[in-house]
């Protein structure tokens, strides 16, 4: 059975699973890397949202505030031989519960090309193409999406 966790970004184990992710997204974003890099820190996130089963941490997201009533997801990640579970969906879902909570009306998140799971996962839970937002407004390998959160 899947556990939910929120947390912060202080948790071990999510910064654990963000080295896993920053891995990933170096092999797969090449020379681009070091510009979404600067974009992720991790420092003083206060909305995480980690996976466990059988008291293994399995994935993580986080959400930030963007603007008023719009919350960004952050650092959404499974590891490898746990995708394909349903286990991100998982993750978002709590997301999305947690930015409903604090009032906040609309998620919106950046995702890269290079990710056609991440963009499928996002489709799949609603998520829709939007123009690119700032930072990632002139970034041909960027592409950003946004949920309305409805009670």
């Amino acid at each position: 059975m899947i556990k939910l966790l929120r947390t912060q970004s202080n948790n071990q184990d999510f910064i654990e699973l963000v080295k896993y992710l920053d891995t990933e997204l170096a092999e797969r974003d090449g020379e681009e890397h070091s510009f979404y890099d600067q974009f992720n820190k991790i420092d003083q996130i206060n909305y995480v949202v980690i996976a466990y089963k059988n008291g293994q941490s399995l994935g993580c997201g986080a959400i930030k505030p963007y603007r008023a009533g719009t919350m960004e997801i952050k650092r959404m990640f499974v590891l490898n031989h746990n995708r394909g579970q349903g286990i991100a969906s998982k993750i978002l879902s709590e997301l999305e519960n947690w930015a409903r909570e604090l009032s906040y009306k609309t998620c919106i998140l950046e995702t890269g090309k290079k990710q056609p799971e991440a963009i499928r996962l996002y489709q799949k839970n609603g998520y829709h193409i939007i123009a690119n937002y700032p930072p990632y407004e002139n970034t041909d390998n960027s592409l950003c999406f946004k949920k309305h959160l409805i009670k």
